[in-house]
């Protein structure tokens, strides 16, 4: 045990966190209890207002800001923060959505279809034969035909040297042998 008594602090534990959608849900349900609140304190009997029934339908992002703003509890009436954590995405409607139109590309996917263009392109010219690189090859190729022509053209021109040397010199032991 550590001095005074104390087991140890906090800041060795494993930290937790909530995911958006256990915020949302904890939203909700303290969304339903004051509804419920609401529903006790006006009584079972009395029955909402239809308009404002509709309203809770077909809008409860608005009316999640609006309870959040109604129900700060403390010091949170006092001081005015917003978390930008905890504002409500607003989705949009499947008929507010543009599919015709076109999409716009991130930087990074226009420079990479820019860099595949461009790479085409100096391949085509590369294979045409008009790019610096394709000229140098083209050169060193042309050199080295011709110093595989010379080098065949000396062989032959070594072996028809060998048939003749080796013809003759046959023919002068043939000759030696005759006498």
């Amino acid at each position: 045990m550590p001095k005074g008594g104390r087991k140890g602090g906090h800041k060795g534990r494993v930290r937790q966190y909530t995911s958006p959608e256990e915020i949302d849900a904890q939203i909700k349900a303290e969304h339903e209890k004051a509804r419920e609140a609401e529903l006790e304190e006006g009584g079972e009997g009395v029955s909402k207002d239809p308009t404002k029934e509709k309203k809770d339908q077909s809008s409860d992002e608005s009316d999640e800001d609006d309870d959040y703003q109604q129900k700060r509890k403390g010091v949170e009436g006092l001081i005015d923060i917003e978390n930008p954590n905890r504002a409500a995405q607003a989705s949009k409607k499947v008929t507010q959505l543009e599919l015709e139109g076109p999409k716009e590309l991130s930087r990074r996917e226009r420079e990479e279809i820019e860099k595949q263009k461009a790479k085409e392109r100096y391949m085509k010219m590369h294979l045409a034969g008009k790019t610096d690189q394709a000229k140098a090859d083209l050169a060193r190729l042309a050199i080295i035909r011709k110093q595989r022509e010379e080098a065949a053209k000396k062989k032959e021109e070594e072996k028809k040297l060998k048939d003749t040397t080796g013809a003759a010199a046959k023919g002068l032991q043939s000759m030696s042998l005759n006498k």
